[in-house]
């Protein structure tokens, strides 16, 4: 029998009287490979502290009976405590520690987890800023990993390739499906097929009891307009009108009863929900924005520079017009740099004269003013309130969350308000760079459906195997200093 690592019994997590996590049971053993899902702020990185011990719960107890090693979104590298041939491994063994850039600290922390063994392994979004290479490195040293693992991600290609179970959070529940990611939507998308028959079964006998019910009641009627349109021939002895009033009203109760037993019935039955149905958002353009340019992104013997290393030499490329174009390459080719040059027009860049870009930076954003999420974006939109609407809630701002002070946001929010933003505003090229970073993986598939009703056409870096895969028309790769066109 598998070693027992965890285990949670009756466990509540509060915030400031606010319940985060309600958890009756959940148990991990030594081969479990789980990997929790869920919206940001939902409790996922609370979990991952909760089982490593870092927070103490309201409520019941959290058994840790394992050795465990945690990497933490925001916990610094320790280079001393890393393994040099580990550090060797990933090329980091003569960068200034000082100037390491996100991928290479987060290389670092990766390089000192794995540089020991450890019984459980608690691991909270670890390929945030890695490029494909770091994240093969990191499949690479669990593949053979025979410990407990535990990992919040992001990443579908990872959470595919690593889990056997998916634990999803939401509204403070924890719900355990079998299988990876593509599993666990498979089953996603079973619940709703049968809730759907569930609905429609629902809907159906309600229709049939309130129909019965009405007939019933029609029937009590009748009795009624009967017994109140007796002539006298029809009552020549006063014994026959007594026995036929008193018969008619008897029936006439009978039947009313039956129809109240009937409506009963209807108000016993338990409801059952519509399954939510997600509608497909599209981003048409007005006129003055259409492109009629078949390339309005072109580049003629470009070459770009930072400092005294090339990234790009005399590279040409033409990107056609309403198709989505990701470009893809480790850290540090060039892809970034390239990005900003379009955007600025340098030389070598040929873009049409009607262009105008929205530009996603992989960056922190500040607001400026104070406003509402949904000012906001009425004074930056042309579309009506209806659509902005629809389309914010389909990046989780739902509710209040539409009245939220811009300011007040925080940094997952701000990223999610900037995009919807960009797909709702005066743009006919979207330039994305890394947009899925710090996205949760609901946010993630609503950015893709937004990709797929954009009419303009998009530009995007992304180290999201998965993402590029969904809504990429084709994929170029920056590597030795050329730009080129993947099959």
């Amino acid at each position: 029998m598998e070693k027992l690592c965890f285990e949670l019994e009756d466990v509540e997590v509060t915030f400031l009287d606010q319940l985060i996590l309600s958890i009756p049971r959940l148990a991990i053993h030594q081969f479990d490979r789980i990997g929790i899902v869920g919206k940001n702020g939902t409790g996922k990185s609370t979990l991952i502290r909760l089982l490593h011990g870092q927070i103490t719960p309201s409520k019941g107890s959290v058994h840790i009976i394992a050795e465990a090693a945690y990497f933490g979104q925001l916990t610094a590298p320790e280079p001393e405590k890393a393994d040099p041939k580990q550090i060797r491994s990933l090329g980091l063994e003569d960068k200034n520690r000082s100037k390491l850039s996100g991928g290479e600290q987060t290389r670092l922390k990766l390089a000192q987890l794995f540089s020991e063994y450890h019984e459980a392994l608690l691991v909270d979004e670890p390929t945030t800023h890695l490029d494909t290479e770091g994240k093969q490195y990191f499949l690479d040293e669990l593949e053979y990993y025979y410990g407990a693992l535990v990992l919040v991600s992001h990443d579908r290609h990872v959470l595919d390739q690593l889990a056997t179970k998916i634990w999803e959070v939401a509204d403070g529940s924890v719900t355990e499906y079998t299988g990876n990611y593509s599993d666990y939507v498979a089953q996603k998308e079973m619940e709703k097929i049968q809730q759907q028959e569930q609905f429609d079964k629902y809907q159906k006998e309600k229709q049939r009891l309130l129909k019965a019910a009405e007939e019933k009641k029609k029937k009590a009627d009748k009795i009624t307009q009967a017994s109140g349109s007796m002539t006298k021939k029809d009552t020549k002895s006063l014994a026959n009108k007594m026995f036929m009033t008193k018969s008619r009203g008897t029936s006439q109760k009978a039947v009313h009863r039956a129809a109240k037993a009937i409506e009963q019935r209807i108000e016993q039955m338990e409801e059952v929900a519509a399954p939510t149905s997600e509608k497909q958002l599209y981003f048409h353009q007005s006129e003055a924005l259409k492109l009629h340019n078949k390339f309005p992104i072109m580049a003629d013997d470009l070459s770009l520079r930072v400092g005294k290393r090339e990234l790009l030499s005399k590279v040409r490329f033409q990107f056609p017009l309403g198709e989505t174009i990701a470009i893809t390459g480790d850290n540090g080719t060039g892809k970034t740099t390239l990005l900003q040059a379009i955007v600025e027009g340098k030389e070598g860049i040929i873009l049409s004269p009607k262009v105008e870009i929205g530009f996603y930076r992989q960056m922190s954003y500040q607001f400026e003013k104070e406003e509402t999420v949904l000012a906001y974006m009425k004074s930056r939109s042309d579309y009506q309130e209806s659509k902005i609407r629809a389309v914010l809630n389909a990046m989780s701002f739902t509710g209040n969350d539409i009245k939220k002070n811009v300011q007040d946001l925080s940094g997952g929010e701000a990223i999610r308000l900037v995009l919807c933003q960009l797909f709702l505003g005066r743009y006919n090229i979207l330039i994305l760079d890394e947009p899925t970073n710090f996205l949760d993986v609901f946010s993630i598939e609503a950015l893709e459906k937004f990709i797929e009703g954009y009419e303009g056409t998009i530009l995007l870096v992304s180290h999201d195997k998965a993402f590029v895969d969904r809504v990429a028309d084709r994929v170029y790769k920056i590597e030795k200093q050329q730009l080129t066109l993947l099959d």
